[in-house]
């Protein structure tokens, strides 16, 4: 009777290590619905996010990472909902290997934005810490040979201004969006180093 409980504490264990790893070489799960689920509690819209860098669930070019010039990809962003006061940008690591990490935090962007160069800072936006313990853009970086990690790019339409200082973290950004999203659309990318 003891082995048989050993087996299942065993068994248990393992697939919670199992489940618990975003990038450890199967294909990356679905973002866990709670990961931005506190900012788009209320969105009912979908807004539509590209990219000529990169198609949805393509690579992510050299130069968007680490590995290049480390510069934001260009986006191009469909009209939000004409309520929207602002809109917000989140890129985060889905597979990181601690829970999410988050490259890029920007708020306060004007909601008539409809494209952003690569490298733009959008006028008159903040951006806030990644977690590279950084200000601004920090293009994906992760470890060598780990499979490729899967980046999403979530962008908020808001239906206020946001109000926070330079440099927040990226819990600061989610909770200041907390019932104020009214639309939100998301472009996944990939990239690996080996």
């Amino acid at each position: 009777m003891h082995r048989s409980r050993l087996i299942t504490v065993a068994a248990t264990a393992a697939m919670t290590v199992v489940a618990g790893c975003g990038g450890g070489g199967g294909p990356a799960a679905a973002p866990s619905p709670t990961a931005t689920a506190t900012a788009t509690a209320t969105a009912t819209g979908r807004l539509t996010v590209t990219s000529s860098a990169y198609a949805e669930g393509g690579t992510i070019p050299r130069r968007h990472t680490c590995d290049g010039a480390d510069v934001s990809p260009p986006l191009a962003l469909g009209a939000a909902p004409a309520h929207t006061a602002s809109l917000a940008l989140v890129l985060r690591d889905a597979d990181a290997s601690h829970g999410t990490f988050a490259h890029w935090l920007v708020w306060d962007v004007d909601p008539h934005t409809r494209q952003l160069s690569a490298g733009e800072h959008p006028r008159g936006a903040s951006e806030g810490r990644n977690d590279f313990g950084k200000t601004g853009y920090g293009g994906p970086c992760p470890p060598r040979g780990d499979r490729p990690h899967h980046y999403v790019l979530t962008v908020y339409a808001v239906d206020r201004r946001v109000s926070l200082a330079v440099g927040a973290s990226r819990a600061d950004l989610l909770r200041a969006l907390s019932g104020h999203t009214v639309a939100v659309g998301t472009l996944t990318g990939r990239y690996g180093r080996s």
